[in-house]
């Protein structure tokens, strides 16, 4: 008799346990971004639209080669970029042609619907935020905006 009630009360025990631990799994929010890197090449992806229903993903991409940062949308909708833009980093941040330089580079959720690129370059201790978003004048393609550049640290000497 004790033995029935006993393994009643672990099968019980179990079966909570087990309940509880889908409820707690089930509730973890999916990554919304995503970085990566190659050689000369960071990628970082992160919500490129104004709102939460806008269609657009945005991508980032650092060619360490060319000294740009580049931007693009991808509409969800019909699965195919609307274009790049760029912005020179050697003007951005100061640097020389061909300077020894560190990118790190990631987003973040700004507001719903909106991600912001952090741009940090190590060597001369400077941070940049920048967001993406449709071309400005009615054209098609991408605009990139720079909202804040700064020291993290002092340049070296």
């Amino acid at each position: 008799m004790i033995r029935k009630s006993q393994i009643s009360t672990l099968s019980i025990g179990v079966l909570l346990g087990a309940l509880i631990s889908m409820g707690v799994t089930g509730s973890v929010r999916p990554v919304a971004a995503g970085n990566d890197r190659h050689d000369n090449y960071i990628l970082c992806t992160g919500a490129a639209g104004s709102n939460p229903r806008s269609p657009f993903d945005g991508v980032w991409l650092l060619d360490y080669k060319s000294g740009k940062l580049l931007a693009t949308m991808v509409d969800r909708t019909v699965g195919k970029t609307v274009g790049f833009a760029e912005t020179d980093l050697v003007n951005e941040f100061g640097l020389t042609p061909n300077q020894n330089v560190h990118f790190l580079m990631t987003t973040g959720a700004i507001s719903s619907g909106q991600a912001a690129l952090y741009l940090a370059e190590t060597t001369t201790g400077k941070f940049a935020v920048y967001t993406m978003g449709p071309a400005q004048n009615g054209e098609t393609g991408v605009t990139i905006l720079r909202h804040d550049i700064t020291n993290f640290r002092p340049a070296p000497k």
